[in-house]
């Protein structure tokens, strides 16, 4: 039961991802203005990039080193991003009330990592 618990969790969290991800991507192409570069690439490329690959890799129930390896990557990017938001050497896009994204990305791919680790235990 924890287990199937678990499995709809990550479901969960990687359909709100791709969304929010999705949204920031649209308005990227639509203005340019979506969400900050590194070398040109937008960041929320990368990161819709990095829920797409876990998500198809969960419904599949197959390429666990995938998952890992792009949250993970999602994971350390978030973790960059929302430091260097705190020390104001970055801006990241913002939520309606104000509240960084990249915030939100460190959360929702720091509980990928754990519910897939609890998902395994099981």
């Amino acid at each position: 039961m924890l287990k199937r618990i678990t499995y709809y969790a990550i479901l969960g969290v990687l359909i709100i991802g791709v969304y929010g991800a999705g949204g920031l991507v649209i308005e990227e192409l639509k203005t340019g203005e979506g969400c900050p570069k590194i070398m040109g690439i937008p960041m929320c490329l990368v990161i819709l990039i990095c829920f797409l690959i876990p998500l198809i890799a969960h419904i599949l129930k197959k390429w666990n080193v995938l998952y890992f390896l792009f949250a993970g990557l999602a994971c350390s990017i978030a973790l960059v991003a929302s430091i260097m938001q705190l020390l104001g050497y970055a801006e990241c896009p913002k939520t309606a009330f104000g509240t960084p994204m990249c915030y939100y990305s460190l959360l929702l791919f720091s509980s990928l990592m754990l519910f897939k680790i609890l998902n395994f235990k099981l």
